[in-house]
């Protein structure tokens, strides 16, 4: 049962020959694509930036206030919309994991910090010398797009990566205090995770998967995210379960059972106990 739309990148670039990479501005992007405003999905990497105006982003149900500054991050499956001024204006971003991954060969797309883990902020906020220093890698992948030159796709792509380099200095600076080892068990608890979270709700599972003992796990989970492993487990959970409750044509309990719950009324509990609402009244409440 589709739950909310999901868009490919074809949705928005139908008549470009790179189907895999979309980019405009953000007023003329709205032009043609208001629906965007409405909560929805991408099987595809979103990266924005307001020069512009001003807003909210919701991001799976976190908001966040747009400014000139104001650059969002989006890894595939996450939900959100906008809510923006008319006036609003900057630049937007749409590719695909296996685009990227294949042009640059010795390194991906997700070894970026803000991708590096779904727990991640989507959000970064750059001051006004930042932003003036970024602005013309933006406005010349614009120029190129439009343009027709020899070697296009190569100065795209190289554009980009020296955006998402500029943003990785800034984010590390924001949110990370030290590169740390911990951070590939890390990814590949929430790798194991994504894959198993319906089924499997045992931290025990997971460590074992990894290999490592639970008390390893534990610990890694409360350096690098700050929670316990059970913690991430029923996050995740409980973000899937916002995600479904969106669809107001699927009942309560069978969000309860396609998330592994048989016990109507536990799930319910731990929802409330989680997000300070019942499944209805946060239904209700969008």
């Amino acid at each position: 049962m589709k739950k909310y739309p999901i868009y490919d990148i074809q949705r928005f670039n139908c008549n470009s020959v790179n189907s895999d990479l979309y980019i405009n501005t953000f007023s003329n992007h709205l032009v043609s694509h208001s629906f965007v405003e409405e909560p929805h999905r991408h099987n595809f990497y979103v990266l924005v930036f307001f020069t512009k105006g001003s807003g909210t982003h919701e991001v799976d149900f976190d908001r966040f206030n747009i400014e000139p500054g104001s650059v969002f991050v989006l890894q595939p499956g996450q939900i959100h919309h906008w809510n923006l001024s008319d006036d609003i204006e900057g630049f937007v971003v749409f590719y695909s994991y296996e685009m990227y991954n294949l042009y640059f060969g010795q390194k991906s797309i997700d070894q970026y910090p803000f991708y590096s883990s779904v727990t991640n902020s989507p959000e970064i906020v750059l001051d006004d010398v930042e932003t003036k220093a970024i602005l013309p890698f933006f406005n010349s992948l614009i120029e190129e797009n439009q343009a027709n030159n020899m070697l296009k796709q190569d100065k795209i792509m190289n554009l980009l990566d020296c955006i998402h380099i500029e943003l990785a200095r800034k984010y590390i600076e924001t949110y990370v205090h030290e590169a740390h080892s911990y951070n590939v068990k890390v990814k590949s608890f929430e790798q194991f995770l994504e894959l198993n979270f319906k089924a499997e709700k045992a931290a025990s599972f997971y460590a074992s998967q990894l290999n490592i003992t639970l008390k390893h796990l534990n610990r890694i989970c409360n350096e690098i995210l700050k929670k316990t492993t059970t913690e991430v487990i029923i996050h995740r959970v409980i973000l899937e379960a916002k995600r479904m409750l969106i669809n107001k044509n699927i009942s309560v309990n069978e969000v309860a059972t396609e998330l592994g719950y048989d016990d109507y009324s536990y799930f319910v509990r731990l929802f409330k106990k989680n997000t300070g609402m019942t499944p209805k009244t946060f239904r209700d409440s969008k």
